[in-house]
């Protein structure tokens, strides 16, 4: 395959392409679901393709297959460069591509077990105690596990000399418990919800979540919520747990910084940003204690990878420094823009999709608390679990989240009594300057989310996002009747 996607190269710089990049890609998949202790749905998919990118003069064009043959490639490589032809007649600008290394290269994945040499049985045997011990637990009226595997195989060449081949596997899973009562329907999920947590590991990710051990638990609160207190609406001091500030971070912090937006190319769509390119190195985004990378070299980030679609390098990069907003997320066009060079955050979800900008791993570093520190800083909160809910504007400025659970805290200690339906709401750089301590090392994990939306046609993309539970004070909590 490497020598058609060569001589595809080849024949398009005869064409006049001023630069072009080959993508072939094998994907395989598997998802299992499993209800009360019955499988729902078991699925495997294979689908492999080439996808083809040419700049001509200032324009770009692209095209895809998912023939193999020589005279299908050369075909897709006239489409692309027909487009980025037509493409050239309506730029208004010069179009460069920041300078990156030549790389040849092969990346895997770090894992021990291969998900796809584990048998579907006993997979399904850990969701079906999973679930079936969730609904032991009298209340529950509904309890689901689910599973995610993907195997993904890329080649990519470009005329500047890179040849990098690189194999990922994506691992995940987690489960639910579902109750309904006064307090009306009400959801616990183990480890984080909306499909649980995935990482670029193989199946002994999922064998350490202990999904059949955790699930007596979420059976047993998702039944107490029911029954449990709202919260008065209010200013409160809380603590945000790590599995929820993965998706704050992933939506008012990784959104924002992506150049793209910032430049406009989203708007029609996925929206803008309020992070417009004189506010870097000027905006005070957060307090001293905040400070987030984009980091795609952490081993088992699920937006970890050797290379980006660009053949870009993998790197960590400040997005964040103590507050200080200083960095975007760039594609090697963008970076050029702004006369840097690209970290890497050029991504498509598949060989039939065009790279654009998206998130590695966008993380929130670590801070020097325990928890019960944080706890112990509070005289009257609440401790925030699992993401119910989202809103969030076209900039990324004025959001609303919602969550599973409330813990309370009093007099410095978690009290024992829960909430249902707690929901906060605040302005991104109100809200992470008002974060006065993040918990330390131990309490930090990179929590990945397969499903992260952006682009016309739409691109689903894994991502990652590294967190601790973290304190912040006078935010509101509740909903006003």
């Amino acid at each position: 395959m490497q020598e058609r996607l060569q001589k595809i190269l080849h024949y398009l710089n005869s064409k006049g392409a001023r630069y072009a990049d080959v993508r072939y890609e094998e994907h395989l998949q598997q998802e299992i679901f499993v209800e009360d202790g019955s499988l729902k749905t078991l699925s495997n998919n294979f689908n492999s393709g080439t996808g083809i990118r040419v700049l001509f003069e200032n324009g770009w064009g692209f095209a895809a297959t998912d023939e193999r043959g020589e005279s299908a490639l050369e075909r897709i490589a006239d489409r692309a460069l027909e487009i980025a032809q037509a493409s050239n007649k309506r730029a208004k600008k010069p179009l460069n591509l920041a300078p990156e290394p030549v790389h040849q290269d092969k990346f895997r994945s770090p894992y021990q077990k291969d998900p796809f040499e584990v048998s579907e049985k006993e997979k399904i045997e850990i969701l079906r105690m999973a679930t079936l011990k969730a609904k032991e637990i009298e209340g529950v009226a509904r309890s689901t596990g689910s599973m995610q595997f993907r195997k993904i195989n890329k080649i990519f060449a470009s005329t500047e000399g890179s040849v990098i081949e690189q194999e990922i596997v994506v691992s995940g899973g987690g489960i639910t418990a579902q109750a309904v009562g006064k307090g009306g329907f009400q959801t616990r999920s183990y480890p984080s919800s909306f499909g649980g947590d995935h990482s670029t590991k193989g199946w002994e990710f999922v064998e350490q979540m202990n999904l059949v051990e955790h699930a007596p638990k979420i059976g047993k609160e998702v039944v107490e919520l029911v029954d449990a207190p709202e919260i008065e609406p209010g200013e409160y001091d809380i603590i945000i747990s790590g599995n929820q500030l993965a998706l704050q971070v992933h939506e008012s912090c990784g959104h924002p910084i992506e150049l793209d937006r910032v430049m406009g190319s989203e708007l029609s769509f996925a929206g803008g940003s309020f992070l417009s390119l004189d506010r870097l190195n000027n905006l005070r985004y957060g307090s001293d204690h905040v400070t987030i990378t984009a980091d795609a070299t952490i081993p088992g980030g699920l937006g970890s990878f050797g290379y980006d679609d660009e053949g870009v390098q993998a790197q960590r990069s400040y997005i964040v420094k103590n507050g200080l907003f200083v960095g975007y997320l760039m594609n090697r066009q963008t970076a050029a823009e702004l006369g840097l060079r690209s970290n890497g955050a050029a991504r498509a979800d598949s060989w039939s999709h065009l790279p654009i900008i998206r998130m590695t791993n966008i993380n929130l570093l670590p801070g020097e608390f325990t928890l019960d520190q944080l706890i112990a800083g509070i005289e009257y909160g609440f401790l925030l679990d699992t993401n119910k809910s989202w809103s969030i504007d076209d900039l990324r400025l004025n959001f609303q989240f919602a969550t599973e659970i409330a813990y309370e805290i009093k007099d410095g200690k978690l009290t024992g009594r829960i909430f249902r339906n707690p929901v906060y709401f605040d302005i991104t750089p109100k809200f992470w300057n008002k974060c006065d301590g993040v918990a330390n090392e131990s309490f930090w994990h990179v929590w990945g989310v397969p499903n992260c939306g952006k682009g016309q046609p739409m691109q689903v993309m894994y991502v990652g996002h590294g967190t601790a539970p973290a304190r912040f004070r006078g935010v509101k909590v509740g909903v006003r009747k």
